[in-house]
């Protein structure tokens, strides 16, 4: 069963429609790439209207709707919906902007127009599961990005700076068969590396200081996520044991993964190592994330997580230590959650590595 018939089989009854305009959940539906476009689903027939930069391609391509041209959206939607008797229409209320929002309400004052979560929800429970296609992009994507990583450590030396990095893995990325990159990609060195999300600067990475790269690869619309962090020239006591505690985190966390489980408790099983280690309070965010279109999607592994794990979901691991003006460390990982437990997809290996 495709997404779109999915969808159909979610709808009330033959008045009931759904718009979807989301960029992410237009390409989920259609499996179709573009900047604008709008998906008018009823129970029994789809349409895709698109302007004319995509039209054409869209029209050889996308198979489960009828492609449109757009010309004046809402007079074509106002044809779509008395063709079929629409009465009721569910939109994205996560993304969806206000304006849109009302100028559909404005224009169809007859119809209700239902703005709860309900549409996206139903898509979100959709795309949280990955089909084996699904799986396998973001697999591929993750070996492009672990290809990158190891070039990359090939070039590595102190008097780089962290832009000049980034920079490098970015190249990679697409050198090696990325589509793009997963999103904008972290390199902290030193005192920066204790700001979980720090972004590139000019500043030059030296012997004695850990190196932080976050960085991903995004393959056919499907995403990767990985960090790991190396040191320059050697390391002290304290650096050597702050590493082994977020390693030891990382390796419990995985460990517990599997299906039935609650992200919180999760989240709990790496903060209880750290504590261990007396560095639980340097852990300043969540242990993870869905990963999949998005970079950051359901579930989520936190202390605030309502998320139960599911065979199907990619999720990563990613415990770090932070501490102020000294450094940082992250370890993060992506799995597969299986009927047994987990599959991790990053095999890039996690040890203390000193350049």
């Amino acid at each position: 069963m495709s997404v779109i018939d999915k969808i159909m089989a979610e709808l009330h009854d033959g008045s009931h429609a759904a718009i979807i305009t989301s960029e992410v959940n237009r390409f989920y539906a259609t499996g179709f790439s573009s900047s604008a476009g709008t998906l008018f689903i009823m129970k029994e027939r789809a349409y895709f209207v698109v302007d004319s930069r995509y039209y054409e391609n869209a029209a050889e391509t996308v198979r489960d709707c009828k492609v449109v041209l757009q010309e004046e959206l809402t007079e074509q939607a106002e044809r779509i919906f008395g063709a079929h008797g629409i009465r009721h229409v569910s939109v994205e209320n996560k993304t969806m902007t206000l304006s849109d929002a009302s100028e559909y309400i404005d224009k169809f004052e007859k119809m209700s127009f239902d703005t709860s979560a309900w549409l996206s929800d139903i898509i979100e429970k959709q795309r949280i599961i990955k089909a084996e296609t699904e799986f396998k992009n973001i697999e591929t994507a993750q070996r492009i990005t672990e290809r990158a990583y190891t070039k990359v450590l090939d070039k590595l030396e102190s008097g780089f700076t962290e832009k000049q990095i980034a920079t490098l893995l970015t190249y990679y990325i697409l050198e090696l068969g990325g589509d793009d990159i997963a999103f904008p990609v972290i390199a902290a060195s030193g005192k920066n590396s204790a700001i979980p999300h720090a972004k590139p600067t000019g500043k030059s990475i030296a012997d004695g200081e850990f190196l932080i790269l976050d960085f991903g690869a995004v393959y056919k619309g499907y995403r990767a996520d990985m960090t790991r962090t190396v040191a320059l020239g050697g390391v002290s006591d304290e650096m050597k044991r702050v590493y082994n505690a977020v390693q030891g985190a990382n390796g419990d966390a995985l460990k517990a993964l599997r299906p039935g489980i609650s992200g919180k408790l999760v989240d709990n099983v790496a903060r209880s190592t750290l504590e261990a280690w007396g560095y639980d309070k340097y852990f300043t965010h969540g242990l993870g994330h869905g990963v999949g279109l998005e970079t950051h999607e359901a579930p989520t592994l936190s202390k605030k997580s309502d998320s139960t794990l599911r065979e199907g979901m990619v999720v990563t691991v990613e415990p770090g230590v932070y501490i102020p003006g000294k450094f940082g460390v992250r370890i993060e990982d992506m799995a597969y959650i299986t009927d047994e437990g987990c599959i991790c997809l990053t095999k890039t290996p996690k040890a203390l590595l000193i350049k």
